[in-house]
């Protein structure tokens, strides 16, 4: 018997799989057992209602896939009265997903949706901030640990905050989410991208770009994952391209403690069963008697060029006192 089990915080999870925010919905339960699930990321919730963005809103790219949903929602008292109800009937973890516009925004929204049935929140600073000239709240490090503090200070449940791979220095970014009070991060969001349409020439998107997101993105987000993994001291959920249980693996291995699935989904149903089946059963073949023991199992020694690019990258985990996470709790 293969222990699936992880902790992401205070969270005990069942096993390391779980959907990414904006590609599960209950309906799937008709499909198959949820409650197989690690935890359910539901479709991330607004401060107001939102129709989301003109069409045509999807676009299949070589490896992947863009997207320009837009987020619409029915809004927090929609959530409230018929979402958390609904969820609550599933044994796994509900872990809700929200978005706003401003810090004061974010703090309100999660403090509605922080009611009993709701297991963690996902912070989705991955979103444009209209304080700062609508760049991403997670494109800097100084935005991300206001916001992140504004969180904390309202609400008790676990925080995850959902990075954007659109940053420059994401491992900063990372540390500056650690110490505004984040208890884990998911990396990443999707890649901002675009394609054409060369017979209309037209973008494929109704809103010229999107986020690209399949198994064209994953080596960078695995690296990006990697870089996080090593710079704060709270989980990491990887989320990027994931589309089998070597993929999840290897994301583990990189020192992510879970992993969400998206695309894969839309493709197979059911594909996140096939991750997890396929990781129960790579640990029997391996002699893996805990999944949690691969975490961060990435084999260097010996491979003095993959050291020396974590020491040029500042991949390497800061000490107490150096530079790095701490160094954060000083900036105003």
């Amino acid at each position: 018997m293969v222990d699936l089990s992880v902790d992401i915080g205070s969270l005990r999870l069942a096993n390391p799989v779980m959907p990414a925010s904006g590609t599960f919905a209950h309906e799937l339960a008709q499909v198959f057992d949820v409650d197989r699930l690690g935890a359910l990321v539901i479709k991330t919730v607004t401060a107001d209602k939102r129709i989301g963005n003109p069409t045509p809103r999807v676009a299949e790219v070589p490896g992947g896939m863009l997207n320009s949903i837009g987020i619409p929602c029915k809004g927090p008292d929609h959530f409230l009265a018929e979402t958390v109800p609904l969820y609550s009937a599933f044994k796994a973890p509900f872990v809700a997903s929200i978005s706003a516009n401003t810090p004061d925004e974010f703090a309100r929204l999660c403090e509605m949706v922080s009611v009993p049935g709701v297991s963690a929140i996902e912070v989705n600073i991955s979103c444009p901030n209209i304080e700062d000239d609508g760049r991403a709240f997670a494109m800097r490090p100084e935005p991300t640990l206001a916001v992140m503090r504004k969180l904390r200070a309202a609400s008790d449940l676990p925080l995850w905050a959902k990075l954007t791979p659109n940053a420059g220095e994401i491992q900063e970014v990372a540390q500056a989410a650690e110490a505004g009070g984040a208890d884990a991060l998911v990396v990443a969001n999707t890649i901002l991208a675009m394609s054409i349409d060369i017979t209309t020439r037209k973008p494929s998107l109704g809103k010229v770009m999107g986020g690209l997101s399949g198994p064209a993105v994953k080596p960078i987000i695995l690296r990006m994952a990697y870089q996080c993994a090593r710079s704060v001291a709270i989980p990491v959920i990887g989320c990027g391209g994931i589309m089998s249980a070597e993929d999840a693996i290897e994301y583990m291995i990189a020192g992510c403690s879970a992993v969400q699935v998206g695309t894969a989904t839309f493709i197979h149903p059911s594909a996140m069963l096939n991750v997890i089946a396929g990781i129960e059963a790579w640990c029997a073949q391996n002699g893996v008697a805990r999944v949690s023991d691969i975490v961060g199992d990435l084999a260097e020694a010996g491979d003095e060029g993959a050291r020396n690019w974590g020491a040029d990258m500042g991949t390497e985990k800061p000490k107490p006192g150096q530079a790095g996470a701490m160094n954060w709790e000083g900036v105003a």
